[in-house]
């Protein structure tokens, strides 16, 4: 009853920008934390980035002061503002969001992902 659709992935060239895009949608009373994380073929998931119900950030080591995650809740949409990309950020891209449907479900639902490929 709830799903969760990325956008915005592609293919760029190291030191470039790339934006994504998640729109949540379905049986959706609240939406809590949400965030993006990805995965490379092999390796575990990795938390990218997350923000809370009201626009607080938090970050990955590794991507602190070069992405942004941001949300919009009149649409249900979180954002990630990727720049000076490097090819160790290439993998698939997931959101997450922590939902509250109208019957007082509570629960984590992923996205199918976006590619993400930076080339050197």
């Amino acid at each position: 009853q709830v799903q969760l659709v990325e956008s915005g992935g592609g293919s760029v060239p190291a030191g470039g920008s790339l934006r994504l895009s998640c729109a949540a949608s379905g049986s959706i009373f609240m939406i809590n934390a949400m965030g993006w994380y990805r995965q490379v073929l092999g390796e575990p998931r990795e938390l990218v980035a997350t923000t809370s119900s009201a626009g607080r950030p938090s970050y990955a080591d590794s991507v602190r002061g070069r992405f942004t995650i941001s949300r919009d809740n009149a649409k249900n949409t979180v954002y990630l503002q990727m720049n000076t990309l490097n090819p160790e950020d290439t993998a698939v891209y997931y959101c997450n969001a922590d939902v509250v449907q109208f019957d007082g479900r509570r629960g984590a639902y992923w996205g199918e992902g976006t590619q993400v490929t930076v080339s050197s």
